[in-house]
């Protein structure tokens, strides 16, 4: 169950959606948004449902899913801090596409629908922001569907692991906990699929797994 709190301007500044918009705005904003607590497991917004509300991460993680009747899942995403969703109900008045579940206790603003097309109309930076990151969704969404009919598991598993991955200290590295059934749901194969590449990659040098963080070698993208 889901628990709500206040919110304050510094913490409007601290997200990047709203980084750029002057003080009248964010106390505006400030005044009609909310802060929501949701457990891990937890499902934020269903597919199909009608939506009224935009969301944006201020910890935690959560993943964007389509499933079947069968309860098949393919994760289209994994969100964390200062990332949103739910924007395209409020551009387009449709029900929502997907379905958003914690993968941990997350906390999330939320902001109508009403409050978000405002902001939108009166600031034109903010409005370019929610642009480009739609372009991105699709440009991405292009990017797995050419994947998914061009590349075997290996090269899927690859791709995706240095999407996951920033460079730190020279290095290409995969900080967040790699779940190999979260990588099978997102490439289109099985658990065990991916657990054979995984350990062949270890193996051939490709990767290296520290703890909780994955560094991937530079030959990793040119793998066949």
């Amino acid at each position: 169950m889901a628990t709500q709190a206040g919110v304050s301007t510094l913490l409007l500044r601290n997200v990047p959606l709203f980084a750029m918009l002057p003080a009248d705005q964010l106390a505006t904003i400030a005044s009609v948004a909310s802060r929501k607590s949701f457990a891990r497991g937890a499902t934020v917004i269903a597919a199909g449902e009608v939506g009224s509300t935009l969301y944006v991460v201020i910890s935690g993680r959560l993943k964007v899913i389509m499933s079947n009747d069968a309860n098949r899942e393919i994760i289209l995403s994994l969100l964390g801090k200062g990332e949103y969703f739910g924007e395209m109900v409020p551009l387009d008045d449709n029900t929502r596409s997907a379905s958003v579940i914690t993968l941990e206790p997350c906390e999330l603003l939320v902001l109508s629908n009403q409050a978000f097309r405002k902001c939108l109309s009166e600031n034109f930076e903010m409005a370019m922001t929610v642009m480009r990151c739609l372009v991105k969704r699709l440009r991405d969404a292009d990017r797995k569907i050419g994947s998914l009919a061009l590349m075997d598991v290996y090269g899927r598993v690859a791709q995706l692991l240095l999407e996951m991955s920033e460079t730190i200290d020279g290095e290409q590295v995969v900080t967040r906990k790699i779940v190999k059934q979260d990588i099978a749901n997102m490439i289109g194969a099985s658990r065990e699929m991916v657990s054979r590449v995984m350990k062949d990659l270890q193996v051939r040098g490709l990767i290296d797994v520290r703890g909780k963080t994955t560094h991937l070698r530079d030959n990793i993208a040119n793998i066949d």
